[in-house]
């Protein structure tokens, strides 16, 4: 990884460890941060079916609202969208590249605030947590679906960091155990 991971296990009563990871992936390259975020899935699911992923992504998630492409700095806009033909100059329109939100749904975590606003309809949980886009999220596996309960970004104290931070929060009781299965 670039810049981090972390990843610890916590024995909460599931029939395998709770897998938390931190994670902050490189905002340089998609393509290496598509090949870090397949990494850290597959460390968190080195104990079984149980993890909780969340950081720093440094990419669009997988659905949403368009990034405020307007206040992007032009090096984060280079890495974060696809290339298209720059002779259409103005017409050019951007395309967000959510490709590492396709690799982490395709390991099978769920977004937290997508998951909810698809319940909901509350676009305040789509809220962007830089100043640009929504790049920092929390995903779950998928037994953590039916737990999850809320979704909120943080933002104050105001300018506390670069980036506003998330807290999600799941009902132990409503996880589903049927799946179990070893991590080979």
């Amino acid at each position: 990884m670039h810049h981090g991971f972390g990843v610890v296990g916590f024995d909460i009563g599931l029939p395998a460890p709770l897998a938390v990871a931190s994670i902050h992936l490189t905002p340089y390259s998609a393509d290496k941060a598509v090949a870090e975020a397949d990494f850290a899935a597959s460390r968190a699911y080195r104990h079984g079916p149980y993890c909780i992923i969340g950081g720093d992504i440094n990419y669009p998630p997988a659905a949403g609202p368009d990034p405020a492409w307007d206040r992007m700095r032009p090096y984060n806009r280079g890495a974060r969208t696809l290339l298209t033909d720059p002779a259409l100059g103005q017409q050019n329109t951007p395309v967000p590249d959510r490709r590492v939100a396709w690799k982490l749904a395709a390991n099978g975590l769920i977004d937290m605030a997508w998951h909810l606003y698809q319940q909901t309809g509350d676009e305040t949980l789509l809220r962007r947590t830089g100043d640009d886009d929504r790049i920092d999220q929390l995903l779950v596996s998928a037994p953590f679906a039916p737990a999850i309960v809320s979704y909120a970004v943080l933002d104050t104290p105001p300018d506390a960091a670069d980036h506003d931070g998330l807290v999600g929060v799941v009902d132990t009781d409503l996880i589903d155990t049927s799946q179990l299965w070893a991590y080979r």
